[in-house]
């Protein structure tokens, strides 16, 4: 039995955007990530507030930002309502994240019960599998996009906000009246992306590796 193109072609979209939406969520959702950099990059010293303070104020951040019916707050650490208003912004795309990862992960739920029930064959896009395509187009993603982040992060942080907040210059944090900015500095955000970067090769890797050796196995 084989599987159409149309159906191969959406599990390869759905892996692609799963891939995606789990390495996006790993800074997001693993938030010790954030803790080790509080005394790494000596945020205490650099803000004035105490470690606990940080703590607690990127926790109200993030509860605002990932879990529904959360009013906005930093904690302890004052914000003006231009800063409440980029981080609403913010929101909007990590419940699109959210939405898409959960979205994907059903699809992809749903297309492998359907080919262990033996509904569907192999979803397959010409000699390779789905996932091949999928792996090795989510592998070329942070190599392109890392390429032109090292060269100028600064630059490609602009480009990231231009892109996503279009026409809005809130995200340009005044320190004085959102000393939230303080505890949330570039260089973390930089190290955000490398663990994006990373998640998503080591993912692609893994699935890429998976799939040659699977086939490699069938054909003996």
């Amino acid at each position: 039995m084989r599987s159409s193109r149309t159906l191969s072609a959406i599990f390869a979209l759905a892996l692609i955007l799963f891939i995606l939406t789990v390495s996006i969520g790993l800074p997001i959702y693993i938030r010790p990530f954030y803790y080790a950099h509080i005394d790494a990059m000596d945020l205490p010293q650099y803000s004035g507030y105490s470690a606990e303070t940080i703590r607690e104020s990127y926790d109200a951040v993030l509860d605002y930002l990932t879990l529904p019916g959360r009013s906005f707050s930093t904690g302890d650490i004052p914000h003006s309502a231009e800063g409440a208003a980029h981080f609403a912004d913010c929101k909007v795309l990590f419940d699109l994240n959210r939405n898409v990862l959960l979205l994907s992960g059903l699809v992809l739920a749903v297309l492998g019960l359907l080919r262990k029930l033996g509904k569907t064959g192999p979803y397959r896009l010409g000699r390779y599998s789905a996932a091949r395509w999928a792996a090795v187009l989510a592998i070329a993603a942070p190599i392109l996009v890392g390429g032109l982040a090292a060269t100028d992060f600064d630059r490609a942080f602009v480009i990231f906000h231009r892109i996503f907040f279009p026409g809005k210059s809130n995200w340009l944090f005044d320190w004085r009246t959102d000393p939230i900015i303080l505890v949330l500095p570039q260089d973390f955000f930089m190290h955000c992306a490398m663990l994006i970067g990373g998640g998503l090769l080591a993912i692609s890797l893994g699935i890429l590796i998976f799939d040659i050796f699977r086939e490699k196995k069938g054909r003996r």
